[in-house]
This record gives C-alpha cells, sequence and structure tokens, in this order.
C-alpha cells in the first residue's frame, strides 16, 4: 500500500555525538522523501560534527572522528537538506522528541530560519508505543516480518521507518491514511516549542512548562517580570525554545501597540 499523502513526506534519522539536544551534533543525517504519487528520493550525509564523538557513542552508531574528519560541516549542508525538506511534512522514529528538535538547533545555528508552522510531524515510535509498546528492531519484525539489518544506521533505520509505518496504517482500522490524523495521533502533547519548555493550554495560549512559574502564560510572565525574559536567553535553552519566546514578546509588543 502506499501512504495517502496531501504533500511530500520526509522520512529521516539522525546519528549524533549524543542525546543532548542543545549541545550535541549531527554525525549522519538520512532522508528518505516520499511523494504522493509513491515516488521516493534519498540522500544519506556524514557529517563533520566539529567536535568529538565519545567513543560510546561510536560503539553504538559505528561512526568515528576518522570517518567523518572530511565530511562536510552541518553549515555546509543546510541549504540543501533545507531545500529537500522545506515543501514536506517530516516522519522519522522518536522524531517528536529528539531528531526534530536536535535538525532544528542544527538549521538555527547555520543561520537558517526553520521552523514548523505548516508542515506536519508524523512520530512512528509514539504510534507503536501506543499500539504495541516496543522498539524500532521489535516493530520491524513484528509489522514487516523482518530482521533489521544495521540498526542505528541512520540509512538502516530510515527505510524501516518508512516500511513499518505504511505496514501500521494497513494493519490497524482506526489509523487513517492521511498525514494529518498521523501527525495528531502520534503527538504527546501540544508544545510551542519542540522540547517541551513551552505548552500549550486548553485556550490554545503558551504557558511555561518548568520552573516557578510551571503553567503560568508566557505572555503574562514576560509583562509582570521583564529580567525573566533576557535571562532565559542567556540560560542554557535550546535555540528553538529563545527562538518561539522572542516571537510570543514580540507578537505581545505588537499587540499593544495596535
Amino acid at each position: 500500500m502506499n501512504l495517502n499523502l496531501k504533500k511530500p513526506i520526509c522520512f529521516f534519522d539522525l546519528e549524533t555525538t549524543g542525546v543532548n539536544i542543545s549541545k550535541d551534533r549531527i554525525v549522519e543525517i538520512a532522508i528518505l522523501k516520499v511523494y504522493p504519487d509513491g515516488k521516493e528520493e534519498a540522500t544519506t550525509w556524514l557529517v563533520n560534527p566539529e567536535m568529538k564523538i565519545p567513543k560510546e557513542v561510536s560503539d553504538i552508531h559505528g561512526i568515528t572522528d576518522a570517518d567523518v574528519a572530511n565530511a562536510p560541516t552541518f553549515k555546509a549542508l543546510a541549504k540543501d537538506i533545507y531545500n529537500i525538506i522545506k515543501d514536506s511534512d517530516l516522519a522519522g522514529f522518536n522524531s517528536n522528541r529528539f531528531d526534530i528538535p536536535l535538525l532544528a538547533e542544527e538549521m538555527l545555528r547555520a543561520d537558517v530560519d526553520f521552523d514548523m508552522k505548516s508542515t506536519l510531524a508524523i512520530d512512528v515510535q509514539t504510534i507503536f508505543h501506543k499500539m504495541e509498546q516496543r522498539t524500532l528492531s521489535a516493530a520491524y519484525k513484528f509489522y514487516c516480518n523482518k530482521d533489521l539489518e544495521n540498526a542505528h544506521s541512520a540509512a538502516a533505520d530510515t527505510y524501516a521507518t518508512y516500511e513499518v509505518l505504511k505496514a501500521q496504517v494497513d494493519k490497524y482500522e482506526e489509523l487513517e491514511n492521511n498525514a494529518k490524523f498521523l501527525s495528531e495521533f502520534s503527538s504527546r502533547k501540544q508544545f510551542a516549542d519542540f522540547a517541551g519548555f513551552i505548552i500549550y493550554n486548553k485556550a490554545g495560549e503558551e504557558c511555561f512548562s518548568f520552573g516557578k512559574h510551571k503553567n503560568k502564560k508566557v505572555v503574562d510572565v514576560l509583562n509582570d517580570e521583564p529580567g525573566y525574559f533576557g535571562w532565559l536567553l542567556n540560560a542554557d535553552f535550546p535555540l528553538y525554545t529563545k527562538k518561539v519566546l522572542t516571537a510570543i514578546k514580540l507578537r505581545s509588543f505588537n499587540n499593544k501597540l495596535n
């Protein structure tokens, strides 16, 4: 079966130097772009992270400092990657909580104005966990009856994720075959940023999800405590979170002027 798509969708997977969204870097990225007519285009890049890859991480994905020594940096690749994904929805395995936030950080560091306002995100892991509670290798075996060779290779994981999603849609009658439904179904909570520091309340207003202002509206906190905004911008928060906070502050300022 083919996915019922209104626009292209890019399945992607990252191998990285670690799991810290703010500090770690991409060492490999694979993108499988699937078009509404079923056509597929696949690209994989090794990336020089401009930092050491810890041995314990190399032991997992098999990519060493020597492998990426002559590879392009993410900044050198950013525009090419963005041109592939800019007209597409995104999908991955644990992508809503890790791959998309880290990709956004890398894009912003490369001065590419990346956001998800018109992009749907489908997290195949979330669908899997809601339905079966397993890992990608087990999902591939369960849904596709195949063994996942070269697990933790970005290209292998990307293709496996694509095949698993198609099998999930085929298996479960309650899953509608369209990107909007699958995006909503695979979302855990509605966040204004990727990292989950800013959430939406029932009225659709941005609120802090942490600290002394937890569950308070961002716009109220920034108005009542202007210094808090400066602290947030200088603290160790993801760049995309800071971008969202800045947009909220500017929107509030413009509303006052109007």
